[in-house]
């Protein structure tokens, strides 16, 4: 599932074509017919966090979904990248918006291709300073809870469980690792 095709200019209004560019690229790009704009398509960048709670990381915050897609289930505190910010600084802003809490952002954890759908997902582990919530309008509840009490049922996306999956086995390792994965 791709987004849909451009149809018309973002600079003057008029139908765009698909076609190879005169410059020598490779890639068929939506092309104004007026004033021959260049319109590029590229993937969108989603960030979050993996904030955990305890002296071993035992528990893990999650939020309950008050928007759609998926309405109810339970993510990870993440969204689309602004311009103008990092990866980090996205993942921290979201991890603001959708939990309201306290944290010390650490190192990148995952990189997933998700490419049927043109993005790529960043997650960072965060170390939780307090376990008092106070989350936004898209979530329903912010709640802590161990491997075991995940609602693995429940969760919104494909690359939050895989997320959530690796957090769990590396923690078991004993040493955490970053993650570079191709989600199907």
């Amino acid at each position: 599932m791709h987004r849909p095709p451009i149809k018309h200019c973002r600079e003057c209004g008029i139908a765009v074509v698909y076609r190879l560019p005169d410059d020598g690229d490779t890639r068929q790009r939506a092309i104004c017919t007026l004033c021959h704009t260049v319109h590029y398509e590229n993937p969108l960048n989603v960030v979050g966090t993996v904030p955990v709670w305890g002296d071993n990381g035992e528990q893990v915050l999650l939020c309950k979904r008050n928007i759609e897609p998926r309405w109810g289930k339970w993510t990870l505190p993440a969204g689309f990248m602004e311009l103008g910010e990092t990866t980090a600084q996205g993942a921290a802003r979201e991890t603001d918006e959708e939990a309201g809490a306290e944290y010390e952002m650490q190192d990148l954890f995952t990189v997933m291709n998700v490419v049927r759908v043109s993005q790529v997902h960043f997650y960072y582990r965060a170390r939780l300073l307090s376990p008092v919530f106070n989350p936004g309008h898209e979530t329903i509840e912010a709640r802590l809870f161990t491997e075991a009490e995940i609602p693995w049922d429940e969760i919104a996306f494909r690359t939050v469980k895989e997320t959530l999956e690796h957090y769990f086995d590396d923690r078991r390792k004993g040493r955490f690792n970053t993650h570079v994965i191709d989600v199907a």
